[in-house]
């Protein structure tokens, strides 16, 4: 096996920014609903199965994909190239519909990193985890604007091409850059899964943590789903590179999440789960009192962001005090059961839209976000 090189800097940022490019896939269809709508000629609901799909599929990719990163060299795992290429020239919406579970699936390059990170230099781990993390939160933060912007200038399928240009690009410098990692599993892939089922059973607070998440992220998915929808229609009417410009507030998420991070690190995993969630809620009850104030949606948008990457940051800082030798196990019934919610929370989303509005979107959000912070207490009451 070869042996592990020194880790570097540039090591940790080829890392950072392959988290990113991979990510962004998961989100690059949010704003851009309406446009594909119209290029197949489907309703808004129709095109709103996309993101689900691709939800779904990430679900998958997550559940049977990454677990293998305790068994075989992770790096051999940020190869999807294909699958990119294929959705760019699709030409049917049900074949885009596939390719979006496919996408979704083989999108996990992400989350295989974040242990790799965790395990490339035990003596800084928690500096390049929250380094890669980083990268990832620009990805999906940056994805919005990004598929705005070229969906409207070029056309959204450029979207598609131009990432998988992208996406070669880090492939290739993760596959001749970066170390190869001994691998701690030595069974086969059934027993591997098998313990991965495990680790369910083995820790009450990765179940409890992954319902929070779940819900944050459902709601998470809901609103930005709905959103494209939202401001493409009356009174705002904006257009794709518009909508994508809301991508930009997210930023605020990113720079201030990690506060709540420290209080995770200090052992106020709790306190700092339940002042993230108190945020989205806040967020959730203007957007009903408010609806089409643009200023009261900007905050909104702010307040639901910085929410739910604060409640990512701390889950992540929580799960990565259990087992050490689990990393990618753990952080797969994590992030599992976290994108599932996600798939869920756009599916609901959608039909709540189609069903009663904006107004039905924001009941369910509050609902969403108020099952999470019940579980937070919970996890309060039973640690006193």
């Amino acid at each position: 096996m070869e042996e592990q090189k020194k880790v570097s800097r540039l090591h940790i940022a080829i890392m950072a920014i392959t988290a990113g490019v991979c990510v962004a896939n998961i989100y690059y269809n949010q704003p851009i609903l309406k446009d594909i709508a119209l290029s197949f000629n489907v309703s808004e609901s129709k095109a709103g199965l996309i993101p689900v799909l691709t939800q779904i599929g990430y679900g998958l990719g997550l559940f049977f994909i990454t677990p293998l990163g305790d068994k075989i060299p992770r790096k051999k795992l940020i190869f999807f190239i294909a699958v990119l290429l294929c959705m760019t020239f699709t030409n049917t919406i049900y074949g885009l519909y596939l390719m979006s579970l496919l996408l979704g699936m083989v999108s996990i390059s992400a989350q295989v990193l974040l242990p790799m990170a965790a395990a490339i230099d035990k003596e800084n781990r928690g500096k390049n985890v929250s380094l890669v993390f980083t990268g990832l939160l620009v990805g999906i933060l940056a994805a919005r604007v990004v598929s705005g912007y070229i969906a409207h200038w070029l056309g959204w399928r450029y979207v598609f091409g131009i990432s998988a240009g992208m996406v070669l690009i880090v492939s290739l410098l993760t596959w001749f850059v970066l170390p190869t990692i001994a691998v701690e599993f030595k069974g086969n892939y059934g027993q591997l899964l098998r313990s991965t089922f495990a680790q369910v059973k083995r820790f009450p607070l990765l179940r409890r943590t992954a319902l929070i998440g779940a819900f944050i992220f459902g709601a998470f998915c809901s609103f930005w789903t709905t959103l494209t929808f939202f401001l493409s229609g009356p009174p705002f009417n904006y257009h794709t590179d518009t909508i994508g410009l809301f991508g930009v507030l997210a930023i605020g998420g990113a720079l201030l999440a990690p506060v709540f991070g420290k209080l995770a690190d200090k052992g106020n995993s709790t306190r700092s789960q339940v002042m993230a969630i108190s945020l989205i809620i806040a967020g959730v009850l203007l957007m009903k009192i408010m609806p089409t104030n643009i200023i009261a949606l900007i905050f909104v948008v702010l307040f639901l962001d910085i929410g739910v990457q604060a409640t990512q940051i701390t889950n992540i800082a929580t799960i990565y005090t259990l087992d050490e030798t689990a990393h990618s196990r753990i952080n797969t019934v994590y992030m599992t059961i976290y994108f599932l919610g996600g798939a869920l929370g756009t599916y609901v989303g959608v039909k709540c839209w189609h069903i009663g509005g904006w107004q039905m979107v924001a009941w369910q959000l509050l609902l969403w976000v108020l099952i999470a912070i019940a579980f937070a207490f919970k996890k309060k009451e039973q640690a006193n």
